[in-house]
């Protein structure tokens, strides 16, 4: 997402490009990038000249939806991650409130980035 933030809004960036400059397998970028696609974060186009570009600007896209997008629960441990049902003792458990707490603190990080902070952040320092 940040090297297609990176290029110019109208530009396709195709997969093999993508992976070459990130250092990840085409395959398994192919995979990240149909999540994405599917989920309307980014716009695709198949053959000569197709490729993948965001459908919006850069500080549209937070870093904690991509990654609850394409990771999953962004939870520590499995208990918060699951619901009240994934263990037994939620209802006794001592620790269980700082794990909420932390999973809390970790969500509004990275709700609190977008892409634009990371190209931002990048061009600063």
């Amino acid at each position: 997402m940040v090297c297609l933030a990176q290029r110019p809004a109208e530009e396709f960036v195709p997969l093999k490009e993508i992976a070459e400059s990130e250092h990840i397998s085409q395959k398994y970028l192919e995979s990240i990038m149909t999540v994405l696609s599917k989920a309307g974060f980014l716009d695709a186009v198949h053959g000569k000249g197709g490729g993948y570009r965001l459908n919006r600007p850069a500080e549209g896209y937070t870093i904690g939806s991509i990654l609850k997008l394409t990771e999953g629960s962004l939870a520590v441990v499995s208990c918060t991650s699951q619901g009240p049902a994934a263990c037994s003792r939620t209802e006794c458990c001592q620790t269980k409130p700082m794990w909420d707490r932390l999973d809390r603190m970790i969500d509004d990080f990275f709700e609190g980035i977008t892409l634009a902070d990371l190209l931002k952040d990048h061009v600063t320092k």
